[in-house]
């Protein structure tokens, strides 16, 4: 019985923690997840469920207990950001016009499409910035109200979840404010571009404060 609990926590750690980037999920996981939820295993009831220890066991008890790992993943995932927290199948427009400036340093941002960064707020305003180094300075001081912060990851330039990236810093790329936290979509490409340009230190979102910005600049 313990080696069969052991094997089961084993397997919820694995799925339910997948380290997928945003894009990703946007365009494989979640709809692989909906696709196998619909056609293998709507019993599952997720009305009531609130925790992800819950879900992994409704998973478990369902008709969908002997899907292979991947599969699993899939569905988790999709449940639990899709289902049961309405997380959005859609990428988060980038595009700016060329009237739009960076309210921090003023630069127009048509001219840098690919470092536009963008913070959104629950009153619905979104403020775009010409890099993330800008766009946190903003962020430091306007906190309250925060519902998402994108980026474009540096080698696809596919919007980029700020949650789900890796930021590299102290390399020998240059944004147009100088040097800059370089989004990168996967801990082994934000290693890859460590390697190449002479970062220094890869950093997720949280890690990220003030006097790291300070030492950019």
């Amino acid at each position: 019985m313990l080696r069969t609990l052991f094997l089961t926590l084993t397997l919820f750690i694995s799925f339910a923690h997948a380290d997928y980037s945003e894009a990703v999920k946007l365009k494989k996981i979640y709809p692989l997840g909906e696709k196998i939820y619909n056609k293998r295993c709507p019993d599952i009831a997720t009305t009531a469920i609130q925790t992800e220890d819950a879900l992994h066991d409704a998973i478990e008890q369902s008709s969908c207990a002997k899907l292979s790992k991947k599969h699993k993943e899939a569905l988790f995932l999709y449940l639990w950001d899709v289902k049961l927290h309405q997380k959005k199948h859609t990428l988060k427009d980038l595009s700016v016009t060329k009237e739009q400036k960076c309210p921090v340093c003023g630069m127009f941002l048509y001219k840098y499409p690919r470092w536009v960064s963008m913070i959104e707020y629950n009153n619905g305003k979104k403020y775009y910035f010409d890099g993330m180094k800008d766009l946190m300075k903003y962020y430091f001081d306007h906190q309250e109200g925060v519902t998402e912060i994108w980026s474009r990851a540096y080698y696809t330039q596919k919007p980029l979840n700020v949650e789900d990236a890796y930021f590299v810093i102290g390399s020998d790329v240059y944004g147009p404010m100088g040097h800059e936290l370089i989004p990168i979509s996967t801990k082994d490409a934000a290693n890859k571009f460590l390697i190449e340009h002479r970062g220094k230190k890869i950093l997720r979102f949280d890690a990220i404060t003030p006097e790291v910005i300070n030492e950019l600049d």
